[in-house]
């Protein structure tokens, strides 16, 4: 069993930059497309998709971090990373990594991804 463990958060003040990274233990996550999610603090809406990566290698980024995050997959490490850079106050959240194990819904769909990790929280002050 795949077990997903995210690092890299903190607190940054606005304009800074953070990198992400999650690492897969237990067995490697393969071809499978990996995803990064946010969940913003006091809210009970649905996880914020916003970043994915297939493989071979195809991003997709939700509108509002286009230009400012990329998503990256290191295979050999079995570690995908999120690197963000402008960071606004409001992408503060807690950050999830997940894998994708099924098709249905789409990429940005929190349902298609099976496997998550426990998150972790970037704070960006103005």
């Amino acid at each position: 069993q795949v077990q997903l463990v995210e690092s890299g958060g903190g607190l940054v003040q606005a304009g800074g930059s953070l990198r992400l990274s999650c690492a897969a233990s237990g067995r490697t996550f393969g071809t499978y497309a990996m995803g990064w999610f946010r969940q913003a603090p006091g809210t009970a809406k649905e996880r914020e998709f916003v970043a994915s990566i297939s493989w071979p290698p195809t991003t997709y980024y939700t509108d509002s971090v286009k230009g400012r995050f990329t998503i990256s997959r290191d295979n050999a490490k079995n570690t995908v990373y999120l690197q963000m850079n402008s960071l606004k106050p409001e992408d503060t959240a807690v950050y999830y990594c997940a894998r994708r194990g099924a098709v249905r819904f789409g990429v940005t769909s929190p349902v298609d991804y099976d496997i998550w990790g426990q998150g972790t929280q970037v704070t960006v002050s103005s």
